[in-house]
């Protein structure tokens, strides 16, 4: 009974992970906890635990006497998402490339055969979960203590945007959502020859793409938010 309650938490974990990352579950709402309870065959107890887990890993936010809150994206967090973006993808790519193992470079090589496989299929949320996985890795690879949970932060956010610019019914955004993928392939080759000034600099370019079609779709018309360009970026942004 015991190992059926950790296999039915872990499921429960997985399955709010994903809902929230393919926003399923929208910023900002509230989850139902007897619902959950139901949908997932847990009790209320190891359910609550795993809130307790998506809150610390910065998917939800609990409020006293409110319950579970999906975490919203406000002007706030997308200001400092827009400001934080590029130092950190920068900083845990040139210490990925510095310390990734054979094994880690295995592992980011099937995630990218996965991500290929979900832009042929037209996928766009497994792409997008592709992507947060990728990024991921790399974030393994860093083994920062600091940096880690900024980057899994910053992930969360960037993959919920993310379900905009992966959706195949945005042709416009077709060719840059082929540079990303190639891009990718990139960031394989030279954390895998330990070239670490040129994987950060990648990371900024990287980022450099995505953060035009992001500011576009997340700011409101004459609001401003500090685009968090690295030094030395050019102006060319997509996402």
């Amino acid at each position: 009974m015991e190992t059926e309650t950790r296999s039915r938490k872990a499921l429960c974990l997985e399955d709010l992970r994903r809902k929230i990352l393919t926003e399923e579950l929208a910023p900002g709402s509230y989850i139902d906890e007897i619902e959950a309870a139901e949908i997932y065959g847990v009790s209320r107890p190891p359910l609550r635990e795993v809130l307790r887990l998506l809150a610390g890993e910065g998917y939800i936010v609990l409020h006293e006497n409110r319950g579970a809150q999906v975490a919203p994206m406000t002007h706030k967090t997308l200001r400092n998402f827009f400001m934080a973006a590029p130092m950190i993808y920068s900083a845990v790519t040139r210490l990925a490339a510095e310390h990734a193992t054979p094994a880690q470079i295995v592992k980011l090589k099937e995630c990218q055969w996965s991500f290929r496989q979900a832009i042929r299929n037209g996928d766009a949320a497994e792409r997008a979960l592709e992507n947060e996985r990728f990024h991921s890795i790399i974030g393994e690879m860093a083994d920062n203590e600091f940096l880690t949970p900024s980057l899994r932060r910053l992930l969360i956010d960037h993959t919920r945007i993310g379900m905009t610019f992966y959706s195949p019914r945005k042709p416009q955004l077709a060719a840059e959502r082929e540079i990303a993928a190639d891009q990718h392939d990139q960031f394989i080759d030279l954390i895998e020859a330990g070239d670490a000034d040129a994987a950060a600099a990648l990371a900024v370019a990287h980022w450099e793409l995505s953060r035009a079609q992001i500011e576009s779709f997340v700011t409101p018309e004459g609001m401003q938010i500090p685009l968090g360009r690295a030094p030395g970026a050019d102006r060319r942004g997509v996402s």
